[in-house]
């Protein structure tokens, strides 16, 4: 019969005295319980990435342009 309780913690370094043992279990959630996030399809992922990307750097690329322009109107 194999005694459990007898094992160490950490790599069988045992507890230390006056050390008491922890329970190696996550502490129970709080607040409600989520379902699981959906399964992710990384291609279309990537491409919206990508995409985000050109459209920022579109974007900047353009803003002094009209800033150019508003100050022209402005004055």
């Amino acid at each position: 019969m194999t005694h459990i309780a007898s094992r160490g913690r950490r790599g069988g370094v045992p507890a230390r005295k006056g050390e008491h043992r922890r329970e190696e279990q996550a502490p129970a959630p709080q607040g409600p319980v989520l379902p699981p996030p959906p399964l992710v399809d990384y291609g279309v992922f990537m491409q919206s990435l990508v995409q985000a990307m050109q459209t920022q750097a579109h974007t900047q690329a353009a803003l002094p342009a009209q800033l150019e322009a508003q100050v022209r109107i402005i004055r």
